[in-house]
């Protein structure tokens, strides 16, 4: 049985946000109660559009931000409130892959000093032993180790994103939260680095948080999925079984709005308006202001994720979409769903 690497239970993040000098700052909720368990091997890809909240839930859970509620285990530990003699070895446990590849190296650092930092940091290693290790990681990702004595400038994108997942390899981690690894990368290199992360999975039984708007990048990825909007989960569940059947208006759209994705015959959705503001979501489901099925049931109460085919789904009508499908969205039809 595959050991648990992360338990995330009701995570929430709210920023207070200043509204002047005689106003009670306002509360911008950016995540609004998430939960998932990751298990070594595994990964779990968290998509979405710009402002979901997928970039605050990677930061809580590589320790960056720290959650206003809920809990959270990191290889066994808890990482809210974390005692100081574990602070070192959770900062080890997870590591970060950044998305540009061209800004996350020191322009000004040799390779070998920037795959060294982790450990110089972290560990008490003597600096023969991080230099070994350093070029042991360089061929483990598929370069040279001579490398090493070179700067980033003289690295291609893919190349550089290379060294930066060898840099995050450094420590040992268990966990590597990924947000937009690829997406600056040409998509012919997109492939190399996505079987790279696969392979180095497989051999190191890494667990991976995986952010990402590119549904093509998850379902060559990714293991399960979990779709936000608004802060909130949507759905969430198998890989194969959300992309075959998904079960929310929101996560269809997404579907069928990605080329090559899903049979042919899906009808596209347009999503009308903007994303609601966080600071004023609306006071029912929050996808209801976009969504071509909402009815006043919809507006009115917040659905919160139940089990439907083996995941978990945040719609009020979940059941009907498993049984009809989506059907074209028309008055008729809300006017049926809401009897």
């Amino acid at each position: 049985m595959s050991r648990v690497v992360v338990e995330a239970k009701d995570l929430r993040k709210v920023y207070p946000i200043r509204r002047g000098m005689f106003k009670e700052p306002a509360q911008l909720q950016a995540v609004g109660g998430v939960s998932f368990t990751l298990e070594e091997g595994k990964t779990l890809a968290v998509v979405g559009e710009s402002g979901c909240g997928k970039s605050t839930l990677a930061r809580m859970v590589a320790l960056i931000e720290k959650p206003t509620q809920g809990t959270l285990q990191l290889d066994g530990t808890d990482a809210v409130d974390t005692p100081a003699s574990e602070k070192r070895r959770l900062r080890q446990a997870v590591q970060l892959v950044f998305q540009n590849p061209y800004g996350s190296l020191n322009p000004r650092k040799k390779i070998s000093a920037v795959l060294e930092a982790p450990l110089a940091i972290n560990t008490d290693l003597p600096a023969a032993e991080r230099a070994e290790r350093a070029r042991k990681m360089l061929a483990q990702v598929g370069l040279r180790p001579e490398y090493a004595n070179r700067y980033p400038h003289m690295f291609s994108g893919g190349q550089r994103q290379r060294i930066a997942i060898a840099r995050a390899l450094m420590p040992g981690p268990k966990l590597v939260v990924a947000d937009e690894p690829v997406s600056a990368l040409d998509v012919s290199i997109q492939a190399q680095v996505l079987n790279l992360l696969s392979d180095l999975q497989q051999e190191l039984q890494l667990a991976y948080l995986f952010i990402s708007h590119d549904l093509a990048v998850v379902r060559h990825i990714a293991h399960d999925v979990l779709v936000m909007y608004l802060g909130h989960v949507m759905e969430q569940g198998p890989k194969q079984r959300i992309f075959a059947q998904p079960l929310h208006p929101y996560t269809n759209a997404l579907l069928a709005s990605t080329p090559g994705i899903g049979p042919r015959s899906r009808q596209r959705i347009v999503l009308q308006g903007e994303l609601p503001s966080p600071l004023h979501p609306p006071a029912g489901c929050v996808f209801s202001s976009r969504c071509p099925y909402a009815v006043d049931l919809c507006r009115a109460e917040r659905p919160l994720p139940r089990p439907v085919d083996a995941r978990l789904v945040a719609c009020h009508f979940a059941e009907d979409f498993l049984a009809k499908g989506f059907p074209e969205a028309t008055v008729a039809h809300n006017a049926s769903l809401s009897g």
